[in-house]
């Protein structure tokens, strides 16, 4: 097919913070240079923020790298942190006070922010297109596209207006192909195109296998004698003493809000677990339900978190582009935070594209020069410091691993002279159906916890239902000939949004996928035994809406 195309130096793919990074840099180079660099980002969601969910504790000093005029503007970085608590739960009803001389100093938040990440890209994106760049939200980057010499020359827009038999419906649009000198992409963890170039150009060749954790939260809004803000809870321990490990989280914002959510690490191996339903269990321990109680839950979203740090870290220059944020594992476990580290790989980006790009550097080439900008910065140097921490909690436990972490930063700096590694692939955990007991979870009551499919209902996902499904599996047959011998097809229960159903007609077990309820959390692409899943783009625009996540 013929298709229109459209030519730009760079173009990025994803409107999250390392991509709007990337684009606010290079356009403030441009102009340093008198020299015209254009920039174009395409973003899947159906707005700028639509898709991202994050906690989230902002270290904002990030931003006087970007910005030395953003505490003078209206941006959504406000609510200064006042105070931190960490809890190890022991049980329901019971828990423990960690004083803040035996926490490790990664996760002491003076001078952090309690912020939106959703706002914070919405904000990023008014200082880009005041700029010059051009951003088109709704439209998913669905393919790579490849020079002759197996450079990427940029991606292709997904078609719109497919029927969900493959054929062209009523007002079809082709997708739009969009070259360009150099591609960045910024899709945010598990980023269907990202992984697909770090498969082709092998740029994950000796490093360790990436590993993730699913992270739900909600905002809530409570009754303000109830309200501290500012204030920041983290949590270890029950409902995740099951064999599982993660996490949880409150953080107090600005207007009787609340933000309470639960990660928990893909590495579990009960695949009875329901990852949905322990958070629903977090939410009635004393300690974060007598803040919640009486309040309205707001909104509910869930989302895969790339948590495996340097040592997972891949190469992340191709010819033709680089890979950045999330999408190649920036985020730094040991603080739980990830904007940060995201805008600061977008800063690292712009520079090595905008110098090359104004010195005349032909397109397609391999940024190698990337690499060495990285490690001279202070961003390697804190996934270095920060290389043992998660492998310390797979390896040993959250009680020996946190006292290991423990000694590790507030000891050595980050630099004990061990590195510790995990070689197992999270899926490749998951243990067999007969080998574990089921897991009896209670009926949500309706006030602090709640059932998937009204908690979906306030993510605002939509997706047009006739069209191709985009949760493609590469054997029709595993899910029921394999999946649910061997693991009682956890797809049940690891989808945080029932996409996932196995049921009888005609006394046979069918598989079903309810497509439009995904909200593109990437768990199944991550967590499914058999690897049978690949998440890629639906039609633009679709997925979660969410407001202020």
């Amino acid at each position: 097919m013929e298709r229109e195309s459209m030519e730009f130096d760079v173009v990025i793919v994803g409107a999250g913070p390392a991509g709007l990074a990337t684009a606010c840099r290079l356009m403030q180079i441009s102009k340093d240079a008198d020299k015209e660099i254009t920039v174009c980002v395409v973003e899947k969601g159906s707005e700028v923020g639509a898709h991202i969910l994050s906690g989230a504790v902002f270290q904002a000093d990030v931003l006087d790298e970007l910005f030395d005029d953003w505490r003078d503007t209206d941006s959504p970085v406000k609510t200064q942190v006042t105070h931190d608590e960490i809890y190890l739960f022991n049980s329901n009803t019971q828990s423990r006070l960690i004083p803040n001389s035996l926490v490790p100093k990664t996760m002491h938040n003076d001078g952090n922010y309690i912020i939106s990440v959703g706002n914070l890209a919405r904000w990023l994106a008014e200082r880009a297109e005041a700029m010059g760049v051009e951003i088109f939200p709704g439209f998913a980057a669905s393919e790579l596209l490849f020079n002759d010499d197996n450079s990427v020359k940029g991606i292709l827009i997904g078609d719109m207006g497919v029927g969900e038999d493959g054929q062209p419906k009523a007002g079809y649009m082709p997708g739009m192909e969009l070259h360009a000198k150099y591609t960045v992409f910024s899709e945010g963890c598990r980023g269907h195109l990202g992984k697909q170039l770090i498969e082709k150009y092998h740029l994950d060749n000796g490093k360790t296998p990436q590993h993730y954790g699913l992270g739900f939260k909600e905002i809530w809004k409570i009754p303000a004698e109830q309200h501290q803000q500012g204030k920041v809870v983290h949590t270890g321990g029950w409902p995740l003493n099951n064999g599982s490990s993660g996490g949880g989280f409150m953080y107090h914002m600005e207007d009787n809000q609340v933000a309470v959510g639960l990660i928990i690490d893909l590495n579990y191996k009960n695949p009875h677990l329901s990852p949905f339903d322990e958070f629903q269990r977090y939410k009635t321990h004393p300690v974060i339900s007598q803040y919640l109680t009486g309040g309205e839950r707001l909104s509910y979203g869930a989302r895969a978190i790339t948590k495996g740090g340097l040592n997972s870290l891949p190469k992340m220059s191709f010819p033709g582009g680089l890979i950045i944020g999330c999408n190649a594992g920036t985020l730094n476990f040991s603080k739980i935070k990830g904007t940060h580290t995201a805008i600061k790989s977008g800063i690292i980006a712009a520079k090595t594209l905008g110098e090359g790009l104004i010195a005349g550097l032909a397109g397609g080439k391999d940024l190698d020069c990337f690499q060495a900008r990285f490690e001279e910065s202070w961003l390697h140097e804190e996934l270095y410091q920060s290389r043992n921490f998660g492998p310390a909690l797979h390896k040993f436990g959250t009680l020996i691993g946190g006292a290991f972490n423990f000694i590790d930063q507030n000891w050595f700096g980050g630099k004990f002279p061990v590195t510790f590694r995990d070689e197992t692939p999270d899926y490749a955990n998951m243990g067999l159906a007969s080998d574990y007991n089921k897991i009896d979870y209670p009926k949500p009551d309706g006030k602090l916890s709640f059932d998937k499919l009204s908690s979906v209902y306030l993510s605002s996902t939509y997706h047009e239902e006739n069209q191709p499904c985009h949760l493609r599996l590469k054997d029709k047959s595993v899910p029921i000939a394999i999946n649910l011998v061997k693991f009682d097809e956890p797809a049940q229960r690891y989808c945080p949004a029932g996409v996932y159903e196995v049921v009888e007609e005609a006394g046979n077990k069918k598989f079903v996928i309810n497509g439009q309820n995904c909200i593109h959390c990437k768990t199944c692409d991550i967590k499914d035994p058999s690897q049978n899943i690949t998440w890629v783009t639906p039609e633009g625009g679709g997925g979660p809406n969410y407001p202020n996540m």
